[in-house]
């Protein structure tokens, strides 16, 4: 056997020894719990917390979209995949928000940062992913933007244009 062969070996060996240790390590603590068997520790159960901080629209805002466009809540939160990104909104005004829902105006999801422009997908059997119907004061409408290669990613600001719609600087969730 070499010098190089045995050096290979013992690289292996350290390496193998080194995920059981740490594995060892990890399940650990989950074995030793206090509660009964099986049960989970408090912190696993927790939900996980954002590291974005969240930042509301000034009231300003807030005011220019509900006069404007009939619109509130604004809302861009990407999926747990990272493929696509949805826009929601809450119609306040179902007059002004006829533009929003309207499916001959176009929708795109811009992302300065990553310089990308994310478009609404159109599915063979089910056409455009988007609420196209006519709004009603107080419901919920949104749309699916397609992040395939996830450019667009949580803390991300990003500029929403549907037709002469643009609410910029908003923040993906």
């Amino acid at each position: 056997m070499s010098h190089l062969e045995t050096s290979m070996g013992a690289v292996f060996a350290g390496t193998v020894a080194s995920l059981l240790l740490v594995a060892g390590a990890a399940a650990a603590p989950l074995a030793s719990g206090t509660g009964p068997a099986g049960s989970v520790p408090a912190s696993a159960s927790e939900p996980k917390k954002s590291p974005v901080r969240q930042q509301r629209e000034s009231a300003k805002a807030q005011n220019f979209y509900v006069s404007r466009w009939g619109i509130q809540d604004l809302r861009v939160r990407s999926t747990n995949s990272g493929n696509l990104i949805r826009f929601s909104y809450r119609v306040v005004n179902a007059d002004l928000a006829q533009a929003l829902n309207d499916k001959h105006n176009a929708a795109a999801l811009v992302s300065p940062r990553a310089r990308v422009v994310l478009q609404v997908p159109v599915m063979e059997k089910v056409g455009p992913l988007r609420q196209a119907m006519p709004p009603e004061a107080g419901k919920e409408y949104w749309m699916v933007f397609s992040n395939k290669g996830n450019f667009v990613k949580p803390g991300d600001r990003v500029n929403v244009l549907i037709g002469s719609f643009h609410a910029d600087g908003l923040m993906v969730e």
